[in-house]
């Protein structure tokens, strides 16, 4: 119903600061988009402050720049009624009250990149007033909201982390549905931080911020290192002649101590990795298991070729890549290791060909085709759409993530 009256809109008329406005910061990203979207259909206006032109405009023309499950409609209605925009004006934070900052924090190497979040803090401090209520909601390390403090803290005092914990591609279903931790430097900070989640959460919870800090780092780095088990024994099957995706479901058959044994797959993307590796960065390096499954993880493409290599010419095979989004059923290729596979595959100067079911790409091909060219068929990311796929016997198939049979 929305199709027709789109509205473009640049800002909200005549708004000094209210307490009914939020300023998201990294607000036309992954994270920052679906939780604009989530608040603004509750009441609140909100104004998406990004540096990326191209996805403000295509917000500000109602639709996502992205995949996010059940954002579509929203958009456009909340474009249509005026609650949301997006802009590259860092100076509309003077509007809200509150200012929610989701910008990036990447690692280089093997170490995380803060610089630029934390330099961010110094330009942010020149909007800033002491009635500003500050959340980070980006991954951080223990003692970068300290110093984060340091920075604002003659200007505004009222800082918060609130940390982001949902699947990217699943905001707008799970916020709704998981607990939210909130903590913060003052109990004005912690309060106003939970009257906003209270809108959009199920349950809120406050802690200290380093507790807040390590709730975040521990989640990922046990669902990072529990992957690097599973692909650890995939790669010890292999090595055997054996199926880890039969030996997996015969150990979970009724037995409950085992049900919680992930796939094998590829381990990867913006978070698991990172916030490993931010955690390890806190503890010094004196973090073995880090180290190992970040070595298992990232190995696994490798492995994979090598093992290819061993058991075909692969100068004289055609590869296809199924699946280049760093997860299933989205279009992300941040540090996808799909992409990595085929990187290396086209390093060692092998004809590949490749195929994905949402990120657009010149050098894509119809996964059908994909099939019928290549000799060898590598189901590198687990699309839903890949499931039913008839592999003929004569072709080599790598499922690691045990998704199909060959028929």
């Amino acid at each position: 119903m929305f199709e027709k009256k789109v509205i473009f809109v640049n800002t909200f008329d005549n708004i000094m600061i209210k307490k009914n406005c939020i300023c998201i910061i990294g607000g036309a990203g992954h994270i920052g988009a679906p939780l604009g979207l989530a608040l603004s259909s509750k009441g609140y206006n909100v104004i998406l402050v990004d540096k990326n032109t191209r996805n403000i405009k295509i917000i500000n023309q109602g639709q996502m720049p992205f995949v996010e499950e059940g954002s579509a409609k929203l958009l456009k209605k909340m474009i249509y009624k005026k609650k949301i925009f997006a802009t590259n004006k860092l100076d509309e934070v003077k509007k809200s009250k509150y200012i929610i900052v989701c910008i990036g924090t990447p690692v280089n190497k093997f170490n995380p990149n803060l610089k630029n979040f934390i330099n961010f803090f110094y330009d942010l401090r020149k909007h800033l007033t002491k009635n500003h209520v500050i959340i980070i909601r980006s991954s951080i390390y223990p003692g970068i909201c300290n110093k984060v403090f340091s920075i604002i803290k003659n200007y505004c005092k009222n800082l918060s982390y609130c940390p982001e914990r949902i699947a990217q591609g699943k905001s707008i279903i799970e916020l709704p549905l998981l607990s939210q931790i909130i903590s913060g430097q003052n109990n004005k900070a912690k309060l106003e931080s939970g009257k906003i989640f209270k809108k959009i959460c199920k349950k809120i919870i406050y802690t200290k911020i380093i507790e807040a800090e390590l709730i975040k780092l521990f989640s990922n780095a046990y669902r990072y290192i529990n992957f690097s088990i599973s692909n650890q024994f995939y790669m010890m099957c292999k090595n055997q002649g054996l199926n880890f995706s039969r030996i997996r479901n015969l150990m979970r058959d009724n037995y409950k101590r085992n049900a919680n044994l992930p796939m094998a797959g590829f381990a990867s993307g913006p978070c698991l990795l990172k916030d490993t590796m931010q955690l390890s960065q806190f503890y010094k390096h004196k973090f073995p298991l880090c180290h190992k499954a970040m070595s298992i993880n990232e190995g696994l493409p490798k492995f994979i070729i090598k093992k290819l290599n061993k058991e075909h010419n692969l100068k004289k095979k055609t590869v296809g890549i199924l699946g280049l989004s760093f997860k299933a059923e989205n279009d992300d290729i941040r540090d996808s290791l799909s992409i990595k596979l085929l990187k290396i595959l086209k390093s060692n100067k092998i004809k590949t060909l490749q195929s994905d079911e949402y990120y657009k790409n010149k050098d894509n091909i119809n996964k059908n085709i994909l099939i019928k060219k290549s000799d060898i068929i590598i189901i590198a990311t687990p699309h839903k759409a890949y499931k039913n796929l008839k592999i003929k016997k004569n072709k080599v198939l790598v499922d690691i993530w045990g998704l199909i049979e060959k028929k």
